[in-house]
């Protein structure tokens, strides 16, 4: 192309000298304007048609395919953010589950505390109340031994007032020694 300051600059003269030199160097190669011509709008169908049927689907499927792979990079965008945030929302709930767990542990080791001392209180208690009723046995067969004791030691001062006496006592004289030497023990 011809620069249009140039154009300007030159001679009209000028000009029809190299449309000349053209129309020479043209004919020195044998070009046939018509065919020339025809090849031109054979080449601007062609490619016209080639726009038409071929690139124009092409490149809307190329424009499609860089919309999808748009719309599939702001998806994974945005799979990525949700993903971060269920990672933040996981380790807050594993953060508050662990806390309550520390809870959990507190309050049944302070229940287990109370338990095992409410038990050894329940255990100091029923071992009084056994140790009561021990003491309460003991002071009964005390008493038992006691008037056992007391019957037998009447029996004997019997039997040897019997035998000091040398005379023989019947049961009912037996039976009221026996009580009163009972009676005096008792006493005493």
């Amino acid at each position: 192309m011809l620069d249009p300051l140039l154009l300007i600059t030159t001679n009209p003269g000028d000009i029809a000298e190299g449309a000349n030199a053209i129309s020479k160097l043209a004919g020195q190669f044998d070009v046939e304007w018509n065919l020339l011509i025809a090849q031109i709008i054979n080449f601007a169908l062609v490619a016209f048609l080639l726009y038409r049927f071929a690139f124009k689907p092409i490149l809307l499927t190329l424009e499609e395919r860089q919309k999808k792979i748009a719309e599939g990079l702001h998806y994974a965008e945005e799979m990525r953010a949700k993903l971060k945030d269920a990672e933040t929302q996981c380790a807050e709930i594993l953060h508050k589950a662990a806390l309550e767990k520390k809870e959990l542990l507190e309050t049944a080791r302070e229940q287990s505390k109370n338990y095992a001392e409410k038990q050894a209180q329940e255990a100091v208690l029923k071992a009084e109340h056994i140790i009561k009723k021990a003491e309460e046995a003991i002071i009964l067969e005390k008493q038992k031994m006691l008037h056992d004791a007391r019957n037998e030691l009447a029996e004997l001062v019997v039997i040897t007032s019997e035998k000091v006496l040398s005379k023989h006592l019947t049961n009912e004289e037996r039976a009221a020694y026996n009580e009163t030497a009972t009676k005096e023990l008792a006493i005493n």
